[in-house]
């Protein structure tokens, strides 16, 4: 039986996270504009009902909340730094008393298992207490300068607002790993999240405005623009933007990374994965099971970092993929609401296509079907979004194997020698995450050398999928280059600005040049 949407969240979707039948899609933190775009709809793939409703942003709408940004950040940026923290924690405060409610409502709009809606909140919370202890940590550098009684130094700015252009399978985490180190940084946020799921950013928007009330701070700092592509492009094109953050395909990303680089402006670009797991004959099989079983289901396959390959060396082959295929056989597919579930639905029937056209045309090239796909019908799949996770052993030649599909479909491929496994992993346009499973400690640090792995995440003996806060995340190649969460990329949402101070009686110049005055 389908749940409805008060049994599906409980009554706090109502009254807790301040949502409506129909939603303004438009807020600069403190007052909602009625928006004058398209209304859309947010429907839920677990059973198909309608969540609610939001009116979509207009030109005029983008506009008006980017003037409430500009004027935030004359205010916002002279904030000290440890002070923006404090608001920041306070933000993370509140994401621990609405875990609950909001962790629900992610998995219910997007899809994802009620432990991953939880765990994305979670995730949230823990990039807010990165941020609080970054805001008193901004470091510059004290350099040595050539020139007598002079010293020199460099020091971080703000650069103002930061647009944030997020995809629909994080739909809150990835928004909040840009926005509590911009926060912190000094900038203000202008955010269009996926029009797929709509609600959940609503209610972050309803959430931080507790915040800024609470502390008579002025709106702009904390903005939400609701709409389809346009209002990305309006971001991207922007000249008030510096920075624009934007995650989701690599088509998308190009069009974003060229739109901002024409007027000299900065993209951070978090794109697709196409990850893989190697398995070496060293490799603790129990390890590399659980691995790549979470690595390939989890999100139904709707991760950037999903595992999309499995390479095993030839040796272990045929044991991998009977124990592997004998997992899938134990795995629970249902409503993300309920904790037995292991896997829930694709985002829509548009990825549902995709995934039944990824298993076509890879039967259609020679690929073997290990694990049958297949879309679920019958009681509790009335959405038509369930499909059953599958395996196909396939040809590194295929180039099928070489895109990505946001699905739980994953290839099996066979090597020889650890060195023709790294040439494979690394053989693909995407360079997101990575892993290797070995208990050998030549062939792991092979793998995390120079001529090893080419993406931005490597692993030892864990899978692909899921990435701590305290480090940077991102991929190279066709995933984009930028770094966000931990680490220093702080400093992409900040200018550096190199300084010098002469205090001595004398102004020597470059090159010895002199003036007889």
């Amino acid at each position: 039986m389908s749940l409805t949407v008060e049994e599906a969240v409980g009554k706090s979707f109502i009254t807790q996270l301040g949502l409506k039948e129909v939603n303004s899609g438009v807020s600069t933190g403190l007052e909602w504009r009625a928006g004058d775009g398209e209304v859309i709809s947010s429907y839920s793939p677990v059973d198909n009902q309608l969540i609610g409703k939001v009116r979509t942003a207009t030109r005029e709408d983008y506009d008006a909340v980017m003037d409430k940004a500009l004027a935030a950040f004359s205010t916002w940026r002279m904030m000290p730094a440890p002070q923006r923290g404090e608001i920041v924690r306070q933000f993370g405060d509140k994401l621990r008393k609405y875990k609950d409610p909001l962790g629900r409502l992610v998995s219910y709009e997007m899809g994802k298992s009620l432990q991953e809606g939880f765990g994305e909140v979670q995730e949230m919370i823990d990039i807010c207490d990165f941020a609080v202890g970054l805001s008193r940590q901004l470091y510059g550098l004290t350099i040595h300068s050539e020139r007598p009684l002079h010293r020199m130094y460099e020091q971080w700015h703000p650069l103002g607002v930061v647009g944030i252009i997020s995809a629909f399978n994080f739909p809150v985490a990835v928004w909040a790993w840009n926005s509590a180190l911009a926060w912190v940084c000094g900038d203000v946020c202008v955010w269009k999240p996926s029009e797929k799921t709509p609600l959940t950013a609503i209610a972050c928007q309803n959430i931080m405005a507790e915040v800024l009330k609470e502390n008579n701070l002025p709106e702009g700092i904390c903005c939400l623009v609701i709409g389809d592509y346009k209002v990305g492009e309006m971001l991207s094109s922007d000249t008030r933007v510096p920075l624009v953050s934007a995650t989701g395909s690599t088509r998308m990303g190009k069009i974003v990374a060229q739109t901002v680089a024409g007027r000299l402006g900065r993209s951070l670009l978090e794109l697709g994965g196409n990850n893989a797991i190697i398995v070496t004959p060293n490799a603790d099989l129990k390890l590399t099971i659980i691995g790549a079983l979470f690595g390939a289901v989890g999100t139904c396959g709707q991760r950037c970092t999903s595992t999309r390959r499995l390479i095993i060396h030839d040796s272990i082959y045929d044991q991998v993929k009977e124990k592997l295929a004998n997992a899938y056989t134990q795995l629970t597919i249902g409503n993300p609401l309920d904790p037995n579930s292991h896997v829930g639905p694709l985002i829509d029937t548009d990825a549902v296509a995709m995934y039944n056209n990824t298993i076509a045309e890879a039967k259609k090239a020679g690929a073997r079907i290990i694990v049958e796909g297949g879309v679920l019908e019958g009681e509790g799949y009335e959405s038509g979004c369930y499909v059953k996770p599958c395996i196909i052993e396939a040809d590194e030649q295929y180039d099928i194997v070489k895109h990505e599909t946001f699905a739980p479909i994953l290839y099996l491929l066979k090597y020889s020698t650890i060195d023709e496994a790294v040439a494979m992993q690394n053989d693909v346009p995407q360079g997101l995450s990575s892993a290797i499973m070995t208990t050998n400690l030549r062939e792991a640090e092979l793998f995390l050398s120079h001529k090893g792995s080419d993406c931005g995440i490597a692993n030892v003996n864990i899978g692909t999928s899921g990435a701590e806060i305290g480090g940077a995340f991102g991929g190279e190649k066709e995933t984009g280059g930028g770094r966000e969460s931990g680490s220093d990329a702080w400093k992409a949402y900040m200018r550096r600005q190199t300084n010098t101070i002469n205090y001595s009686t004398e102004l020597p110049l470059a090159q010895g040049i002199e003036f007889n005055l």
